[in-house]
């Protein structure tokens, strides 16, 4: 039960719950425009979070548009300009072709992306409160949501604002508060596994093998993230035979893409433990309602194996931002402009969540490489969408 709004430590237009990805971007945007944002998060930043990090051409339009590409790769992020796809006998190389503006792809690791975003939201205006739990809701004796109550350093921390939004993740506490209701949810029946090897890496790589799926994404420091998606049941086999999470995701590497394996077998090109995740949902959340709304994966989440989170993050964040500031500049009805949102919101994200739900279903190789073909038209086309879009107001002024 949400309690009345009582002596408030913070006011403010918006107040953005999960300063990562959808988070940060949205007040970036909002406080460009010219609101009061204040933009909260439970860990300390910068920190990491687990993510295979790599941003389709969709997101790189909105790292562009937003003036923020040159800064990412200042911070020795690799400019990634050739992808290769290995299946069986098949083995294509290609350039990235320049569309959309923007002619590479680029995988940074989360504490320096995030780190960026956060800082040119505080730049921007935005306040940052780190180390806050927040544990629900405030209401209005009309039900609509008027701000968040938590706890950092076991002082309540209580902020009012006429919009909330939730960027907190797919176990989003936010979207749970405001019983934001799932409209779909599919099957989670596959897993995710990742680790960072030394050595060098020119280009983005996919291995595709019996029911799993590895990959190669080059990132900071001379570093890639090396990855296998399969299905649960088979990486559950995996984790049972061997000893360690790292002995396993050799194994299933190994099973995955034998040559990519042995390149790295070599000592000391390993740089960290194994990360992973078994049973990723599949869902979509109603986004929006009187006084708040979700972004990235608070509010929609599908399985790492198409490699689209951080680019649906910064989508919504552009969606939504914009959707806010007309409501809160006067030139739109909030139900309207919270409807339109939502509309756009599962517009764009419908052709690939359908392509990652039977990716994720590990279909035979003709369907699964005609399946990424189809991703990458998708891909393309909501890049070429979003970057038609008129100018967020950072970059218009």
């Amino acid at each position: 039960m949400a309690r009345q709004l009582t002596n408030p430590t913070h006011r403010a237009d918006v107040v953005v719950v999960g300063a990562r990805c959808a988070g940060a971007a949205t007040a970036l945007l909002l406080a460009s425009a010219g609101h009061e944002v204040v933009l909260v998060d439970r860990s300390a930043l910068p920190s990491d979070t687990l993510s295979t990090h790599a941003i389709a051409r969709s997101g790189m339009v909105q790292l562009n548009r937003w003036g923020l590409l040159p800064a990412v790769l200042d911070a020795g992020t690799p400019p990634i300009r050739e992808v290769e796809f290995h299946a069986g006998q098949l083995s294509v190389t290609r350039t990235i072709k320049d569309r959309s503006g923007v002619g590479m792809l680029v995988a940074p690791r989360r504490h320096i992306l995030d780190a960026l975003l956060v800082e040119a939201a505080v730049a921007a205006g935005a306040r940052l409160t780190t180390g806050v739990t927040v544990d629900g809701v405030r209401r209005r004796f009309d039900g609509r949501v008027t701000g968040i109550t938590g706890r950092r350093d076991n002082h309540v921390v209580e902020i009012a604002a006429r919009f909330v939004v939730g960027a907190d993740g797919r176990s989003s506490r936010i979207a749970r508060a405001v019983d934001a209701p799932f409209t779909e949810v599919r099957s989670a029946a596959s897993s995710t596994h990742y680790a960072y090897f030394a050595g060098h890496w020119p280009a983005m790589e996919y291995h595709l093998g019996d029911r799993m799926f590895a990959g190669v994404f080059p990132t900071n420091n001379g570093e890639a993230c090396v990855w296998v998606c399969t299905a649960d049941d088979v990486a559950q086999r995996f984790r049972r035979s061997h000893a360690t999470i790292d002995a396993s995701f050799d194994a299933m590497l190994h099973a995955a893409a034998p040559a990519l394996a042995e390149r790295i077998r070599s000592d000391g090109l390993r740089r960290s433990t194994t990360r992973g995740v078994i049973g990723l949902s599949n869902h979509i959340r109603h986004p929006v309602g009187a006084g708040w709304a979700l972004a990235g994966d608070a509010g929609y989440h599908r399985d790492p194996i198409t490699g689209h989170g951080i680019s649906d993050a910064f989508r919504d964040a552009e969606l939504l931002a914009d959707a806010l500031d007309d409501i809160i500049r006067g030139k739109d009805h909030e139900r309207s402009a919270l409807a339109d949102y939502h509309a756009m919101r599962d517009s764009q994200l419908r052709e690939i969540f359908e392509i990652t739900c039977e990716l994720v279903t590990y279909p035979p190789v003709e369907r699964f490489v005609e399946l990424q073909r189809q991703l990458d038209v998708a891909i393309d086309t909501q890049a070429a969408t979003l970057a038609a879009r008129p100018l967020p107001r950072l970059i218009a002024a």
